[in-house]
């Protein structure tokens, strides 16, 4: 397998000032990560997607570690007013950043559902038909650059596993499958090793993610802290810290022959140098035990 990390992880020092988001791909080499996924960019002032796009890619090359993939958000309910089609084409604009980044994979959102005064049915159900449509025109058009489209487990709607099952059945096209993130079940309140147990036959790509976790019957613990679905108590963790069971998780991914990338997003209140570069040595050290 290869290990990577997500830019998010170092999102901290980019927001503060400390590094600048081009620098991450340098930092992430120096850490010695074998590929680099990009989210949503922050980008200086006048510049577009596409010109940082080209600008990562070429930074890439110079230092050594690819760019893997490339993680945005879209909505097929919401997004663009409420226009499929122009959600759509909004999306498909990403899929040519993605392409200018080298990018082999992209994952996309579904939708954070329906407004509370939506006339008519609200369920997952209902709103699948439309997230297929969305789906397969993406999916379609990326297979046309060789990016492989993905959906993850993300956005309490569509972050259940059996709901993420559901969906990548429906669109069934061999260019579509899932970002597994291992952390992001507990928001719905979901077992990770369950629910990674269902949906190895669809992994394109996985996220390592930790998090503590505390009971939604105890008082609120305070700044970092949100709530699961169900009203637990979630905060970031540095991998092996907290309650996710990664080593689970990874065993039953390294069964399945699962041999693609693991990426560490780190979203914990621990400063990113600590928590990105104590995660990966767990990381290490739990896929030899896996």
């Amino acid at each position: 397998m290869k290990i990577g990390v997500s830019s998010y992880s170092f999102i901290q020092w980019v927001q503060s000032g400390k590094m600048k988001q081009i620098d991450v791909i340098r930092k992430a080499k120096e850490m010695g990560f074998h590929v680099l996924e990009f989210i949503n960019f922050v980008l200086e002032d006048g510049e577009t997607d596409e010109a940082f796009a080209q600008r990562a890619y070429e930074e890439s090359k110079r230092v050594g570690i690819p760019i893997e993939s490339y993680t945005i958000g879209s909505d097929f309910i919401n997004g663009s007013n409420g226009d499929l089609e122009a959600e759509i084409e909004r999306v498909k604009k990403e899929v040519d950043v993605a392409k200018l980044l080298g990018a082999k994979s992209m994952r996309h959102d579904a939708t954070t559902g329906f407004h509370k005064d939506h006339p008519g049915p609200k369920s997952f159900e209902a709103a699948l038909p439309r997230l297929v449509d969305g789906y397969h025109a993406i999916t379609t058009y990326a297979a046309n650059y060789g990016i492989k489209t993905m959906v993850e487990n993300h956005g309490y709607f569509c972050q259940d596993s059996y709901r993420v099952e559901q969906l990548v059945n429906a669109v069934n096209h061999p260019n579509f499958g899932v970002l597994v993130d291992m952390g992001n079940f507990v928001c719905v309140d979901e077992d990770p090793a369950k629910a990674v147990g269902r949906l190895l036959p669809y992994v394109f790509h996985v996220h390592a993610k930790d998090f503590h976790m505390k009971s939604g019957m105890l008082p609120n613990p305070g700044k970092g802290w949100f709530q699961s679905r169900a009203g637990h108590y979630l905060r970031g963790a540095i991998i092996g810290h907290g309650d996710v069971p990664v080593l689970q998780c990874l065993k039953l991914l390294k069964d399945a022959k699962y041999d693609g990338v693991i990426s560490i997003e780190f979203e914990g209140l621990e400063d990113p140098q600590l928590g990105i570069a104590t995660g990966l040595e767990n990381l290490k050290r739990y896929l030899t035990l896996a």
